[in-house]
């Protein structure tokens, strides 16, 4: 039986999540404008590293959603939610996505405290970076026992922040079943090779592990399954989140161009043409804006309609970003075809958005399986 009784107040905009919404958004306009953003994804991290720092120090963004015992500050998802929603509307190039939203959630659902404690400190801090690797019912890594504990063997492709992450959670399989294991960067054993992506506001890489020590994290088995089925579902809602965040910029970018480009003596705006497009596009936005605040509540109070509701999410979000950032470029008329304007960078980050953790037929398929329409 599905659960749909969900609090009301997790889909409203608190005080509290109101002002740190303007604080974050404030906060990407003086770090992450369009001249940023290129000179980010220009450097060997591949995000600005005192950005990230400072997201830690000055906002507290790191420890959102890390327990108190852990160093953190103890708050929900919808919390993060609202971070996240920010950095997709600014275009932000730092790991939020692999490292709060896959990382730290695999971590919290694993059950192991000491991983815990060693680990979250670190993140919530803003001095670590971390991602999942191989996450799903295949992989290509195998974990041996070895005599000081585990070694990683294979490979795992398009590895979110692979090439610089701190801490990587791998997905291998072992005598005792799946399992999740740790690596940490630095110990060896894994070669990092960048991937040429289409967007350059996110990395990927492969790792490729040979003899890499690493350390169990939880059970194996099942409960490993269902952990990284689990941080999968949170990771497509903190992705359609971000997507929900890039349409709203994309929108509102696209409304302000075409109230002041005049043609004929006249702003385009005031086209009938340009007003029905503008206006279905923010039929698609806010259908997009409500999918995703209901998956946000559904990752916060652990519903278990969380895997229709992610998926519903992701689907309808990579739908509407690939519109609007398709409206995007072609409203701005010629200007919105260069490479100096910023427009291209959000089409470049909606295609690859469209078809990580799923594409939008993907999902569209698992809502028939999960609700037996098929």
């Amino acid at each position: 039986m599905r659960d749909l009784n969900i609090d009301p107040a997790l889909l409203l905009e608190t005080p509290e999540r109101s002002q740190l919404r303007h604080l974050l958004r404030d906060f990407f306009a003086e770090t992450s404008s369009p001249e940023d953003i290129r000179k980010h994804v220009e450097s060997a991290r591949g995000h600005d590293e005192v950005q990230w720092r400072r997201l830690a120090a000055e906002i507290g963004v790191q420890c959102l959603v890390v327990p108190e015992e852990y160093g953190g500050a103890g708050y929900s998802f919808t919390e993060l939610a609202v971070v996240l929603g920010e950095a997709g509307r600014a275009l932000c190039c730092a790991p939020l996505l692999p490292t709060l939203a896959l990382a730290v959630q695999a971590l919290l659902l694993s059950g192991d405290d000491d991983a815990r404690a060693r680990y979250l400190p670190g993140i919530a801090e803003g001095e670590t970076t971390a991602t999942v690797a191989g996450f799903g019912d295949e992989t290509e890594v195998v974990a041996e026992p070895a005599r000081a504990g585990w070694i990683l063997r294979g490979g795992a492709d398009f590895v979110l922040d692979g090439h610089g992450a701190d801490l990587v959670l791998v997905h291998a399989r072992s005598p005792e079943g799946p399992r999740l294991l740790l690596w940490e960067a630095g110990t060896g054993g894994c070669t990092r090779t960048p991937r040429q992506v289409l967007d350059p506001t996110r990395r990927q890489a492969r790792l490729e592990f040979t003899g890499a020590a690493a350390t169990p994290v939880g059970e194996a088995g099942d409960r490993a399954l269902d952990v990284m089925r689990r941080v999968l579902d949170i990771g497509r809602v903190a992705l359609a989140v971000e997507q929900e965040g890039g349409c709203g910029h994309a929108l509102d970018a696209t409304v302000s161009y075409a109230l002041q480009r005049k043609q004929f003596g006249r702003a385009i705006g005031s086209f009938q043409a340009v007003k029905h497009r503008l206006a279905d596009l923010l039929v698609e936005v806010e259908a997009a804006r409500s999918a995703a605040a209901y998956a946000t509540a559904c990752v916060t109070s652990a519903s278990s309609d969380l895997p229709v509701a992610a998926s519903t999410a992701k689907a309808v979000c990579s739908q509407a970003f690939r519109r609007a950032a398709a409206e995007y470029v072609q409203l701005h008329g010629g200007i919105g075809f260069t490479w100096e304007h910023p427009a291209h960078l959000y089409l470049r980050r909606a295609r690859s958005s469209e078809v990580m953790l799923g594409t939008a037929d993907d999902h569209l398929g698992r809502l028939a399986d999960l609700l037996e329409l098929q």
